[in-house]
């Protein structure tokens, strides 16, 4: 196993840019950074390391093992890197969307998205209890392809080390052909947003392809202020607090409902409830979508378009 982690070099250059990112808040955009709120991301940063140094060697032994079964030796030519690269960042993808869509990945995956600041210290705010979810299951189909599981760890750090500069509002649009392949500033931010018509939009890690080709991209508007967080905000910068709060719903929900809809808090996506007392993403974006159709219907009846007159 080569002895090299991507993302233990880089810290350095994180640092340096959160430091250039608040010299460039501190005279454009004061609002971008709050003292409790960094640190509270840096914590995070610092939990979800110790978490990674206490699991990440028990499922690259597990790697490991199914790698014995491999059905090819695809070995370490440099097509392999790059073809390493494209499917990790499409694993990459479906274990974001997951994180979203299924309450039991969300509690995990809920801390990147507590924030209500949107900076690049917020792309430290990494989960501590991602080995919870078992999404590690993810990478398997690319271990048992023929993928050595050091090259899947090394490629899924280079992609993390991607995600970092794209957490800022100090950068507007990239240019038109790059922000049609890959992931920019402005698609994460509309992932980060709790508008209605952003939830659940542009999950791509790299490659904002993914998200055009499942039918999941959302265009951010100039007209729209983005809103920074989640539907239902902390309100607290406490540490644990901020951990561990999803996971203290999950137990509360699943002791207060019928033993036929406990299972479904787990399962279901985050905000459904077998009583109908919260609201889901997508029903939430159904309700608004609704609001703004009849809006318009409303002021296109007041202002009808007027009949062409015909020609004399």
């Amino acid at each position: 196993m080569p002895d090299f982690s991507p993302t233990e070099y880089a810290v350095p250059g994180f640092v340096a840019l959160v430091l250039i990112e608040m010299i460039w808040a501190w005279r454009r955009n004061p609002h971008a950074y709050e003292a409790k709120d960094t640190l509270t991301s840096l914590a995070f940063g610092l939990g979800s390391t110790v978490a990674g140094l206490l699991f990440g060697g028990l499922f690259f032994l597990l790697y490991l093992a199914v790698w014995e079964y491999r059905l090819f030796d695809i070995g370490w030519a440099w097509w392999a890197w790059i073809a390493c690269f494209v499917l990790d960042d499409l694993k990459y993808y479906w274990v974001h969307r997951f994180g979203h869509r299924v309450r039991w990945f969300w509690a995990s995956h809920v801390n990147h998205h507590s924030s209500q600041h949107y900076n690049l210290s917020t792309a430290l705010r990494q989960t501590w209890t991602g080995f919870l979810t078992l999404g590690f299951v993810f990478a398997l189909p690319l271990v048992l392809l023929g993928f050595h599981p050091a090259m899947i760890a090394i490629c899924g750090g280079f992609n993390l080390i991607y995600q970092f500069w794209i957490h800022t509002e100090a950068i507007g649009r990239m240019p038109r052909w790059f922000e049609a392949v890959m992931n920019t500033p402005s698609h994460h931010r509309v992932h980060h947003a709790t508008n209605p018509r952003y939830l659940d939009r542009n999950y791509a890690g790299v490659f904002i392809v993914w998200d055009r080709l499942f039918g999941t991209f959302e265009p951010e508007r100039d007209d729209e202020k983005i809103r920074y967080g989640i539907v239902k905000q902390l309100g607290s910068f406490n540490l644990l607090w901020a951990v561990f709060h999803e996971w203290i719903g999950i137990a509360q929900d699943m002791k207060g409902a019928p033993w036929r809809h406990k299972l479904s808090y787990l399962l279901r996506e985050p905000g459904w409830t077998h009583d109908g007392s919260r609201e889901t993403s997508d029903q939430i974006r159904a309700r608004w979508l609704a609001r703004t159709t009849t809006g318009e219907k409303s002021v296109a009846s007041e202002n009808p378009i007027a009949e062409p007159r015909s020609a004399p």
